[in-house]
């Protein structure tokens, strides 16, 4: 891919849309463009931190396993979105698994190139830097909802956050997931089972808060939910 194609790609990512151009060279000169088919991993848990990744297309699953080797989801990342989100400035190993959810196209920085280009565009830094107040925010509120609410609150909870995020809008009251996510991958968001999930969705079937497209994409009444956590 030529350097002019990439600079077109990379100018899609809020975190260098505000960039100057000859800004923006430097990125197209450090980023190199990978492909990694539904399935694979970019990297494994405890591997030497190297690279800095961001989605041009796709989606990327961040998850990590308990000592009885259960998976927990930490995160699920769409276009635009950039992984991992910590260890800059400081020799670190890779906190979680990063795999691929479905055919997806990364651009990568060597993390110790991309440290320098941090230093001296503190722009950008700062954007980094509201990510990961971002990703905080978003963990307090899962410990939150962990500590607070049982578990088909839990369940309500999560179905709302992945409308918002990874959602679209089809009436003011519906929203269609644009991921199919297994049972097994909801169960390990909340830190659940497949059968608690199984068996609450059926439920919200029943009650016409969620329904399924001709193609299996879960459809979400985000109204309903909100009045069954009054």
């Amino acid at each position: 891919m030529n350097p002019t194609s990439i600079k077109v790609l990379l100018q899609h990512f809020p975190l260098f849309k505000s960039l100057a151009e000859d800004e923006l060279d430097l990125i197209v000169h450090l980023a190199k463009k990978r492909v990694y088919l539904k399935g694979s991993h970019i990297f494994l848990q405890g591997e030497p931190l190297s690279n800095v990744y961001f989605i041009s297309n796709g989606k990327i699953k961040i998850y990590r396993l308990d000592p009885q080797g259960n998976e927990q989801i930490v995160n699920i990342l769409n276009r635009g979105g950039m992984f991992p989100h910590q260890g800059f400035f400081r020799n670190t190993d890779y906190p979680a698994y990063a795999q691929a959810m479905e055919d997806t196209v990364l651009f990568f920085i060597p993390i110790h190139s991309f440290e320098k280009f941090l230093i001296h565009n503190p722009e950008v830094c700062m954007k980094i830097f509201r990510i990961l107040g971002e990703q905080i925010v978003d963990l307090q509120k899962r410990l939150e909802e962990k500590l607070l609410y049982n578990t088909y609150e839990q369940i309500l909870l999560l179905l709302l956050r992945l409308a918002k995020n990874h959602g679209d809008k089809l009436t003011a009251a519906n929203v269609r997931l644009n991921t199919q996510f297994t049972n097994r991958d909801l169960a390990n968001m909340i830190g659940s089972s497949r059968e608690t999930i199984s068996r609450t969705l059926s439920q919200l079937k029943k009650k016409n808060m969620i329904d399924n497209d001709e193609n299996g994409y879960m459809i979400i009444n985000t109204e309903k939910l909100k009045e069954e956590l009054i």
